[in-house]
């Protein structure tokens, strides 16, 4: 994984993509507005505890797959669809 971000950096190219990143975003709202700490959304979605706060992070590519959205919506309720833009994003 260090290799990555080394790469990564030394290429001057972001870890994560714009769509990652809003999914990301979508989840961290909706686990902040649950009162949801992070640890408590990895014991959740059964990932190690320190996942969740690789996700958020800029600085590590670990990102949400589609069975986590798809596990993530039943954790919140919802349709996997609500941790989606409504229109494509440009990159």
């Amino acid at each position: 994984m260090e290799f990555l971000f080394i790469l990564s950096y030394l290429m001057d190219k972001p870890l994560k993509s714009d769509i990652e990143f809003y999914v990301i975003n979508k989840v961290k709202e909706k686990r902040e507005n649950a009162n949801i700490s992070q640890s408590e959304l990895a014991v959740r979605l059964e990932v190690s505890n320190g996942f969740i706060g690789q996700v958020e992070s800029s600085k590590y590519p670990a990102k949400y797959n589609l069975n986590h959205i798809n596990k993530l919506s039943i954790i919140f309720n919802c349709s996997p669809k609500d941790f989606m833009p409504d229109n494509h994003l440009n990159e």
